[in-house]
């Protein structure tokens, strides 16, 4: 799921680079000069972390269109932007959204993605292998799901759960970063390098095992989001697109795609506390089970 991954990615440079900041503004520093308050550091760590969550939500569409190298539909120019165009705008109207801005990206990967600020302001793209490699009963099926998930509002609530987690990541960063310097380093004033360098350690650590919170919320919305491709396009080309996936990436998948959890691979342990996507098998069983 490349959307979660950018947006992770974006996400945590950002919150990095605020506290950064903020460290060198003299802001931080502010907080612990009378002891460590921890009032004013939880009103801190949410404005800083929802802002870092809601910025990388804001960039989200030009972010992918830049390191996606996405096309975007202006004007269809040949039966496939056709036909993408009118099956999207058709699902868009079914599901109550605006028109989605529709692109196409070079890639061999049978892919697609939605993202954007909002369900009404989403961009909605397709790789060159999903057009090559799947029928069209098949991609319309993909088209569907990508389109519930603009219509869900996925990005959004997702941003807001990252805001939450990037608060307390925060929060307790710094509440580590403040007892080692205390109680280890013995600082008496102030804080010193020792407060700097456990917050950022703590930060990218916790943010890392945070991480895991945005997966499972990633692994169950894709089960709604099937769920609303079958509406969308009929059940059975939502199986038959998922199984697509299956044969065309079948188990164990390669170290690349695996990191996009296109199919999940039937990872079990720790590993499947990362991956974006339940794996295929389950959706399709979760699918059967639909009345």
């Amino acid at each position: 799921m490349k959307r979660i991954l950018l947006f992770l990615a974006t996400n945590m440079a950002i919150v990095l680079v605020l506290s950064v900041t903020m460290r060198l503004l003299g802001v931080e520093p502010y907080l612990n000069e009378q002891g460590l308050n921890l009032t004013s550091l939880l009103i801190f760590a949410a404005v800083m972390g929802f802002g870092g969550s809601f910025i990388s939500l804001a960039i989200s569409k030009w972010m992918v269109k830049k390191s996606m190298g996405v096309h975007v539909i202006e004007a269809p120019s040949n039966s496939t932007e056709f036909w993408l165009v009118e099956t999207i705008q058709k699902y868009s109207a079914q599901a109550g959204i605006k028109m989605p801005e529709v692109g196409i990206y070079e890639s061999p990967d049978v892919n697609a993605f939605a993202t954007g600020m909002s369900k009404n302001s989403s961009l909605i793209a397709v790789s060159t292998g999903l057009l090559q490699q799947m029928t069209r009963e098949e991609a319309e099926a993909v088209l569907g799901h990508e389109v519930s998930h603009a219509a869900n509002g996925d990005m959004v609530t997702l941003a807001l759960i990252q805001g939450v987690v990037n608060t307390f990541v925060m929060f307790l960063s710094r509440v580590i970063g403040y007892l080692v310097d205390k109680v280890v380093f013995k600082t008496e004033r102030g804080t010193g390098p020792a407060f700097f360098v456990t917050m950022i350690i703590a930060e990218m650590v916790l943010g890392v095992l945070a991480s895991t919170i945005v997966m499972w919320f990633s692994r169950r919305r894709e089960f709604i989001a099937d769920s609303g491709g079958a509406t969308l396009a009929g059940k059975h080309n939502m199986i038959a697109a998922l199984e697509r996936l299956n044969s065309l990436h079948p188990a164990p998948l390669p170290e690349k795609m695996a990191a996009f959890g296109i199919s999940g691979g039937g990872a079990s342990g720790l590993k499947r506390l990362f991956m974006t996507h339940p794996p295929l098998e389950e959706r399709i069983a979760a699918l059967r089970a639909l009345r």
